[in-house]
């Protein structure tokens, strides 16, 4: 398992959104994607440590990558009552960056989706005008989101198609169980980095064969 170097600015894509159990399937398919398609994944599950701010820890994030993609789909009542206000503020930090900052900062750009195409004007219908994708809850249409975002936003021509990219991770994932076994690792409990290391290694053996 090789953990990637790095990337530099241009190349990161800060991942925006609930990193809880239901949701896995559907980070674990973006994180494979952006890869596949040649760029670095990155979110607050990256990062362990308890002397630094998580706030300042995001601002750093957001700070290092052009790309953000933001799933404002999982904003309703938690189980306390209380809605979930942390995809939406990140969103806020990340449009605000593009929007104040200066240099490279400008030339960010944003990918937001929701379950539903209008779904979030009820709750958040400052972003009215933004262009929003829906990916209705399903990790293979978010791969397909995704990779198109990353395509149309470069115009690289090196980038696979959406089914290209949705048959490597059917691939990957029926590979993982091993890959997982092979080091003392348990796929139901992977680490946000666990799992990019291993996609990452696959993707490039896979690139050479």
């Amino acid at each position: 398992m090789t953990r990637p170097r790095r990337a530099g600015y241009a190349a990161s894509v800060f991942i925006n959104c609930p990193f809880d159990a239901a949701y896995r399937p559907m980070l674990f398919a973006a994180t494979f994607a952006i890869q596949d398609c040649g760029y670095q994944p990155r979110c607050a599950q990256e990062e362990e440590d308890g002397g630094a701010v998580r706030l300042d820890k995001i601002y750093r994030m957001i700070q290092g990558c052009k790309f953000g993609l933001h799933d404002i789909s999982e904003t309703g009542l938690g189980p306390n009552n209380l809605p979930r206000f942390n995809m939406p503020f990140e969103l806020g930090v990340f449009l605000g960056a593009r929007q104040f900052g200066v240099e490279d900062q400008k030339k960010k750009v944003t990918l937001i989706v929701d379950r539903e195409q209008h779904r979030y004007q009820a709750f958040l219908s400052d972003i009215s005008g933004q262009d929003i994708r829906s990916h209705d809850g399903d990790p293979l249409k978010l791969i397909s989101v995704v990779r198109n975002w990353l395509s149309n936003a470069t115009q690289r021509t090196t980038i696979p198609g959406a089914q290209a990219i949705k048959n490597h991770y059917a691939d990957f994932m029926a590979q993982l169980p091993e890959l997982c076994e092979g080091l003392q690792l348990a796929p139901e409990d992977l680490l946000f980095n666990e799992f990019t290391s291993i996609a990452y290694s696959w993707l490039k053996q896979k690139d050479k064969a």
